[in-house]
C-alpha cells in the first residue's frame, strides 16, 4: 500500500503544533519585559529569523560534511570547517545580516540562502504586488525603506518587474488553437 502524498495544508498544521504555545507566550512575555521590541529593527522578529537562518545554514553544513560542529571526526580530514562569512538578506521582517559557514574546498552550496541570493522570496512577490497596484519604481523603493528599512534599488525592483514581464511577453507570444470549447452559464 503507497502512502498518500503529503499536502502543504497538512505541512503547515504538523508545523504549527511543533511550535510549543507556551514557548511563544514566555518568549513574547520575556521580550516585552526587556523592551525588546516584536518588530522593526533589532526586534524580536528579525532576531529570530536571524537564529533560525544560521541554524538551518549550520544543519546544511553538518550534512555536506558528515559530522557535527567541533566533532573530532572533521580533524585532519579532505574537507572540513573553514569560518562564517556575514551576508544581509532582505527577509519579510526586513534586512537580517546572517553568518554563512564556510568549508576548506569551498564546495558547499547552501539551499536556505543560496550563494549571491540577496532577498528571500517574499520580498520579490511584496514588489510584484506593488507594481501591479500601480505603484512606480521609486514608490516601492521607498515603501520597502519605510516599512522594513530595506534600500533596495530602482533597478533592483526594475529587474524582479522584467523577469515577471519576460514570462508573461512569452504566454502572450504562444500558438493559439484554432477552436476553443467555451461553456457559458448564466
Amino acid at each position: 500500500m503507497e502512502d498518500a502524498p503529503v499536502t502543504s495544508e497538512e505541512l503547515e498544521a504538523e508545523a504549527t503544533a511543533s511550535v510549543d504555545d507556551r514557548f511563544v507566550e514566555e518568549l513574547v512575555s520575556r521580550a516585552q519585559a526587556e523592551g525588546l521590541q516584536l518588530t522593526g529593527e533589532g526586534g524580536l522578529l528579525q532576531q529570530l529569523t536571524k537564529r533560525l537562518l544560521e541554524s538551518a545554514l549550520e544543519g546544511e553544513m553538518t550534512d555536506h560534511l558528515g559530522y557535527d560542529r567541533h566533532d573530532s571526526a572533521g580533524k585532519n580530514g579532505a574537507n572540513s570547517r573553514n569560518g562564517k562569512r556575514t551576508k544581509t538578506v532582505l527577509t519579510d521582517v526586513g534586512p537580517v545580516a546572517v553568518q554563512v559557514p564556510r568549508d576548506r574546498d569551498g564546495g558547499f552550496e547552501p539551499r536556505i540562502v543560496k550563494k549571491h541570493q540577496r532577498r528571500l522570496t517574499g520580498v520579490d512577490e511584496m514588489v510584484l504586488s506593488l507594481s501591479a497596484k500601480g505603484l512606480t519604481h521609486g514608490e516601492i523603493s521607498s515603501h520597502l525603506a519605510e516599512v522594513y528599512g530595506a534600500d533596495v534599488s530602482k533597478q533592483t525592483i526594475s529587474t524582479i518587474t522584467e523577469s515577471v514581464m519576460e514570462g508573461m511577453a512569452e504566454w502572450q507570444a504562444r500558438p493559439l488553437d484554432r477552436v476553443y470549447p467555451v461553456v457559458f452559464i448564466d
